[in-house]
């Protein structure tokens, strides 16, 4: 029996997206009644989200499917200080062209969870700087700055953590948090915004937004955050190897995309069967409860559902088709990820060690000699022990390209241009 009446929290529970909020009886009578407005803020950082933003848009997406409006807020406007929440130093200050640039670039990825549009369920795109950016200071010290206690927002975690290993947290920084609330209250005057959701480490900055709203007369806020991911081995979600797992396609492609959720580890198949695909939850009841080699059927299974949320079901099943040829088959597959190298480069002869570095499959050539040394390397399926060894127009296989694998998993084609 679920200890939630109205669909989106109880989804959101049996999901496990819940970690806390700050009046449940309240909140959920809320969603029960009429329809509610929410949002969830995104920091233009770089040009893409990565996979731990995931868990974010999940949640809109569900408020959606739920029947309520959820809203996506750009930080047009914020992200030209830089959330400094669980941060060790301060953000680059970046310039308004590269945040716009960025969240361009970002937006790109959302209409694959949401529906936008005009009506009142419609999921709706905000960005911040169309009312932080044209602020008046001295009139926004005294409207909004007066009503926050210095002495209240260094009891913050987030910023206790940073005082306590002595960084510096710098005055730019420090009003983050003031700004952050000042987004809730005006959602709420602009769009009856009732409630906030973001990841655990934002439960400060939300419940600051919900005692503001307070204080300047909004009708009762609520805060609700999602737990702070990591794999059952630590590591950070979003994170792989190569370095960030990118939602933008152009950033990543649905091939790498697809590869990083097939290797999840066996502990978390389960849990993130409920918080990245739509499955129904009996399906993932079913699923979870294979083992042995099952196990690595559910972990495609979690990959295709995964990839097809945000490339499309077309290009998440060509991906795991690809990776069924190339490790069933053992079958050379074009979609492969691919890099060119010039013809004459090739023509020359590319040491080894460089050609890895240059595929992206080490960062150095410390690393890759490693990985050679370690047996990990093949050349067209051979292994290769030399770590000395040139690579060039020889090794073109009569499909024009040069097969460069790094274990069982990781596979480039070196296409002469």
């Amino acid at each position: 029996m679920s200890r939630f009446k109205s669909d989106f929290l109880h989804t959101l529970d049996e999901r496990g997206f819940i970690h806390q909020i700050s009046d449940e009886a309240g909140l959920d009578e809320l969603f029960a009644k009429e329809t509610v407005t929410a949002y969830i803020g995104f920091d233009p950082t770089a040009p893409s989200l990565h996979a731990g933003g995931l868990i974010q848009i999940m949640m809109l997406h569900w408020m959606q499917q739920t029947g309520h409006r959820p809203i996506s807020l750009m930080g047009g406007g914020t992200g030209m200080v830089g959330d400094p929440s669980f941060k060790d130093d301060a953000r680059q200050l970046m310039t308004i062209d590269t945040i716009e640039s960025n969240i361009a670039s970002i937006k790109r990825v959302f209409s694959n969870y949401l529906s936008y549009g005009d009506g009142t369920k419609d999921a709706m795109m905000i960005n911040n700087g169309d009312w932080l950016r044209d602020l008046n200071y001295l009139e926004f010290l005294r409207d909004v700055g007066r009503h926050f206690s210095v002495n209240r927002m260094l009891s913050f975690d987030s910023v206790k953590t940073r005082l306590d290993r002595e960084q510096s947290l710098s005055f730019l920084e420090f009003n983050y948090m003031i700004l952050q609330a000042y987004d809730f209250v005006e959602l709420n005057q602009r769009y009856g915004c009732r409630l906030q959701m973001g990841g655990s480490d934002q439960w400060g900055n939300i419940v600051n937004g919900i005692d503001l709203g307070h204080r300047m007369g909004t009708p009762q806020l609520y805060a609700l955050t999602s737990p702070l991911l990591t794999t059952s081995s630590g590591a950070k979600m979003g994170k792989s190897l190569n370095g960030a797992v990118w939602l933008n396609p152009d950033m990543l492609s649905a091939y790498d995309f697809w590869q990083y959720w097939r290797n999840t580890e066996d502990a978390d198949v389960s849990r993130f069967l409920k918080l990245y695909t739509t499955l129904p939850m009996d399906e993932i009841s079913r699923l979870a409860a294979l083992g042995g080699s099952e196990i690595n059927e559910v972990k495609k299974i979690l990959a295709t559902e995964v990839t097809a949320m945000l490339h499309g079901r077309s290009d998440a099943e060509q991906a795991a088709e690809t990776a069924r040829k190339t490790f069933e088959e053992g079958a050379l597959a074009d979609n492969l990820p691919s890099i060119e190298v010039p013809t004459a480069e090739l023509d020359a002869g590319l040491g080894l060690l460089a050609l890895i570095v240059k595929a992206g499959l080490a960062t150095s050539n410390g690393e890759a000699r490693r990985h050679v040394q370690g047996g990990a390397v093949r050349i067209n399926d051979v292994a290769i022990s030399d770590e000395r060894k040139v690579i060039g127009s020889a090794e073109v296989t009569g499909d024009g390209v040069i097969k460069l694998s790094l274990g069982k998993k990781k596979h480039i084609l070196v296409r002469p241009a």
